[in-house]
């Protein structure tokens, strides 16, 4: 079997350390809590586990604590960077595109929010992937993202 036709190495059951130590992220912008299977270069489910006590529920809202659009965008960012990262990014690699990005319902403090990536396309630095998350089974977003790796395309995103 030739080096471009072989099956990529699939890891499993990722922890806080090994995501820290693939990711530059810290808390409280560390949105991945554990990644449950990842394929580098190709796909990757997580998880993030929504806390009542993380800090942006102090303003959005009080009265009816909502986990906000652009982190839920930011935890599925984050599951892709693990892929693109494992298949020989940079890194960091930039959210450089949100596209058709679709909100279901509202995601709240207790909810384990299951999140899937996908890579749909990608070349000379860039990779876009198919993202959802879901609550419960239930699509709560999904859409499109693109990433860069600024090592790649001479720090131009």
């Amino acid at each position: 079997m030739s080096e471009a036709s072989a099956v990529p190495e699939v890891l499993t059951d990722l922890g806080n350390e090994r995501i820290r130590e693939i990711l530059p992220h810290r808390w409280p912008m560390l949105l991945v809590d554990r990644v449950e299977r990842v394929e580098p270069g190709l796909r990757a489910t997580g998880v993030k586990n929504v806390a009542a006590t993380e800090p942006w529920f102090q303003g959005h809202f009080p009265d009816e604590a909502v986990f906000p659009g652009v982190l839920v965008t930011e935890s599925l960012a984050q599951l892709s960077g693990v892929v693109f990262a494992l298949a020989g990014a940079g890194p960091i690699g930039y959210l450089t595109g949100v596209r058709s990005m679709r909100f279901r319902r509202p995601v709240r403090p207790g909810d384990a929010l299951r999140l899937a990536t996908e890579r749909s396309a990608g070349g000379r630095g860039f990779c876009e992937y198919k993202v959802s998350a879901r609550v419960d089974g239930s699509v709560v977003a999904e859409g499109s993202i693109t990433l860069a790796d600024p090592s790649a395309t001479n720090g131009k995103v």
